[in-house]
């Protein structure tokens, strides 16, 4: 609704593909003011003997992380009186260990027009801020730290790797050949009777659709 202040959500499921219904949710009781992405790459180093340079072997795209901070105040200074320590056993229950699937718990990081973030919690810091005289607190910092995590059929997709040398499952779906497929893949449809002898297809004309066909890294 146009107007309406959308907040940060923290989504909490059990399945590791993210199906079914969020079993629990922690929304920002104040927009963070910052959110930090980061992401690093992974290469080996080939150093010839006697040069002075290496060339960077590209080997994977590690987990980004995502930083981000979350203010709970209690005073009611701005109208909207919380319980600040209910509130920091919230964000614990949703982004903590789960005793139902043994581990902490499957997380989206929902805000706006960002990307949907699937990840766990990586790790957290609370700063109590100001008490009562009855040690209660009245503010809270969290600082919290995530990193991405996709089941396997999920990172395929995002990663979209198209390169002929590393290794293609793909399920064939209805209309596909698997000439037009190794067309794709390795940019030359010949390789359709090599694909077939990998996969012991006896007749590759007639594939039925939902067939997973392994494809071989390209020779060179």
């Amino acid at each position: 609704m146009n107007g309406e202040l959308e907040k940060l959500m923290i989504q909490a499921y059990e399945a590791a593909d993210f199906s079914g219904e969020p079993i629990s949710e922690f929304a920002a009781y104040v927009n963070p003011k910052e959110i930090t992405i980061a992401y690093e790459m992974e290469y080996d180093s080939a150093q010839g003997s006697g040069t002075t340079g290496s060339r960077m072997e590209f080997k994977k795209v590690k987990p980004g992380d995502l930083a981000l901070t979350l203010f709970l105040d209690g005073t009611g200074a701005n109208g909207n009186k919380i319980d600040v320590q209910q509130q920091v056993e919230a964000f614990q229950t949703t982004t903590g260990y789960n005793g139902n699937i043994h581990r902490p718990n499957y997380l989206k990081v929902v805000w706006g027009t960002l990307q949907v973030k699937r990840c766990v919690l990586k790790s957290a810091s609370i700063a109590y801020k100001i008490f009562k005289p009855s040690g209660t607190p009245l503010r809270a910092v969290i600082t919290a730290n995530f990193t991405d995590t996709a089941d396997d059929e999920t990172r395929v997709a995002l990663a979209q790797d198209q390169s002929p040398d590393l290794t293609h499952v793909r399920l064939l779906k209805a209309g596909e050949t698997l000439a037009g497929l190794c067309q794709q893949i390795y940019g030359d449809g010949r390789y359709y009777l090599k694909v077939a002898r990998v996969n012991q297809l006896d007749n590759f004309r007639n594939i039925a659709p939902g067939t997973r066909i392994f494809f071989p890294p390209l020779e060179k």
